[in-house]
């Protein structure tokens, strides 16, 4: 495989030292970031197992260009197709998951590398999210897709690198595991959920030489690149209502900037961010992204994944780009003030 015109914003990747190509499994092998993953891995003589979310598959099949573009030019290529096996599955499914761990340690022997890059933006208020049994299902679709579906295939993959003694578990998620965001906020909780699942699973799996990562994206990676649901909007959240900034209307201004810039034209925007983004029903969609707009957004989150993937220390949280480590710095400076400010009450009460 041969690097094209669109991978001139990734920087060459630097891939951890190995003594034999390393074998990953992708949960979400369609999605841009590991369509990317996925090319690079491939060309450095890795294997990759391509998890392919069922239910994801055929609600946006007009997104799945990428992938397919892929897959055919792997397969086109004799040696390059015997280092990938695709596996439909549904992760919300246990069985589904262990069926798809299966199939390919079956065709490889092994498993080194777990990467869990499957996720929804659910956008909505609290209260947006509350309204009846429809947006409360939503809740549950967030969690089920960000939440229990890396859950499912973590557990799936877990007794076969229990017994390797070895492997890397790396999850893709955001700063939005550190931040609060309006009109992000069971997004938000969906990753702060898998931060403390992660925090304690690393302890359990460290007599076993099993690592587990984060790495924490900026907010338009994860917004943009996977698919949005978004719940019906309340008047009293507008823009004339409410003067905070809520995600809804960022996330849909956003949309309008990159359709306007030449990607996709400025009525195709106003539909999606107007119509469907502000409308009564709850709306489920996908940002359609020019191949170099794409390719722009994702490549240092990329280069970040290459750099630790398989690494015999990684880090285990790791904030890609300036801006996410100077707002999480700016978060952690304020805690710390926060708790030096009423230091004197939370030691007061020690015996």
């Amino acid at each position: 495989m041969q690097d094209g015109k669109l991978d001139s914003p990734f920087r060459p990747p630097q891939f951890p030292p190995k003594k034999q190509p390393r074998v990953w499994f992708l949960t979400a092998a369609n999605s841009p970031v590991a369509v990317a993953v996925a090319e690079r891995l491939i060309r450095h003589g890795d294997k990759v197992i391509a998890g392919i979310l069922s239910s994801q598959y055929e609600k946006h099949p007009e997104c799945q260009a990428g992938f397919k573009s892929f897959l055919n030019e792997v397969r086109s290529e004799q040696e390059a197709s015997k280092r990938l096996i695709v596996t439909n599955y549904e992760i919300r499914e246990m069985g589904d998951c262990q069926r798809a761990i299966a199939e390919g340690i079956e065709a490889f022997g092994r498993i080194d590398v777990i990467f869990c890059c499957n996720s929804e933006a659910l956008v909505g208020t609290v209260e947006e999210l509350a309204q009846n049994h429809r947006t409360r299902a939503a809740i549950q679709g967030q969690f089920d897709s960000n939440f229990f579906g890396p859950v499912n295939i973590i557990k799936a993959g877990l007794p076969r690198l229990r017994d390797q003694r070895n492997g890397h578990i790396v999850l893709l998620t955001g700063i939005t595991g550190h931040l609060g965001t309006p009109g992000l906020g069971f997004y938000c909780s969906s990753q702060w959920a898998l931060e403390g699942y992660c925090d304690s699973l690393a302890y359990e799996l460290a007599p076993f030489n099993v690592r587990v990562s984060i790495v924490q994206a900026n907010i338009e990676v994860g917004v943009l690149t996977n698919p949005i649901v978004a719940a019906p909007a309340m008047a009293a959240y507008a823009d004339e209502e409410n003067p905070a900034p809520l995600s809804r209307q960022i996330i849909a201004r956003l949309l309008e900037r990159i359709e306007r810039s030449g990607d996709h034209g400025e009525q195709a925007g106003e539909s999606v961010s107007r119509t469907v983004l502000h409308g009564p029903n709850i709306a489920h969609l996908q940002a359609s992204l020019s191949p170099p707009f794409q390719a722009n957004l994702i490549a240092e989150t990329v280069h970040a994944i290459l750099a630790i993937g398989g690494h015999d220390n990684p880090p285990a949280r790791h904030i890609v780009g300036h801006e996410g480590v100077t707002t999480v710095k700016e978060k952690l400076k304020t805690m710390s003030e926060e708790l030096e400010e009423f230091v004197e009450v939370s030691t007061s009460v020690d015996l």
